[in-house]
């Protein structure tokens, strides 16, 4: 049975941090094997997670409008295109969508790239996808079933605005979500007491609060993965105890 994990929140609330981190909670303590999606055009999950990223399923899209092989069907191309532009983890596999679609119609192609990444997803025990701003690839329904959607804002009035939109956006979806969750990072003490208000008004739990961790600004500012943070860095300590509640 395939977890998934669905990330989403605007530009800069640190969605990609916690997807990475996440996928490395479920690696260091052996729960099974994890496809890493990077569903962000800015591509950046590789960077987090240590990987390197050669090729996107938006290059491949390209490619297959002029060069699939003689012989070949589009699907079986698309097929063995997609496994072979996977980076191969121990036990994470990372699969990176890359830049939206060009000029023309890709809807044949998306239906294909559609089917194809849901039957690559079932092969894995859990599944994280780190969504753009605008969950496009999860409105596309890129990933069709969602276990915990995780909105993720700053401690910032305009971050929880946008979650709540992106709450509201998920509802719309033709897709399932089982469980829907707010996580606020880089938190700096207590959150004010409006937001308790405002939380309450969304209807849906705080899941957790993520402290301002300073072992983090200097790891991005050296380039160095985030997944290499040491266990008892305060932001390791609170996505393993947001881990633990998805998987209980």
């Amino acid at each position: 049975m395939t977890t998934t994990i669905a990330v989403a929140g605007k530009g800069g609330t640190g969605k990609t941090t916690l997807s990475g981190l996440l996928t490395r909670y479920w690696v260091t303590n052996h729960l099974g094997k994890v496809l890493a999606i990077d569903a962000d055009p800015s591509s950046n999950l590789h960077l987090v997670l240590g990987m390197s990223l050669t090729k996107t399923v938006g290059d491949i899209r390209e490619d297959a409008r002029d060069n699939v092989p003689a012989g070949m069907s589009r699907q079986d191309w698309l097929d063995y295109a997609i496994r072979t532009a996977m980076e191969e983890g121990d036990a994470v596999d990372l699969l990176a969508m890359g830049r939206p679609e060009g000029r023309g119609c890709y809807c044949a192609a998306n239906h294909l790239l559609r089917n194809i990444i849901d039957g690559i997803c079932k092969s894995y025990d859990c599944v994280i996808m780190d969504n753009e701003a605008g969950m496009e690839h999860l409105s596309r329904r890129t990933t069709r079933d969602v276990d915990h959607l995780l909105l993720v804002s700053d401690a910032s009035m305009r971050g929880l605005a946008a979650a709540e939109a992106m709450l509201a956006l998920s509802k719309e979806l033709e897709i399932s979500v089982r469980q829907t969750h707010l996580v606020v990072n880089r938190v700096t003490g207590a959150l004010p007491a409006a937001w308790d208000e405002k939380i309450n008004q969304m209807g849906i739990p705080l899941l957790a609060t993520i402290p301002y961790d300073s072992q983090l600004v200097e790891f991005d500012s050296n380039g160095r993965p985030l997944v290499e943070l040491p266990d008892n860095a305060p932001i390791s300590r609170a996505v393993a105890q947001i881990a633990q509640q998805l998987v209980a």
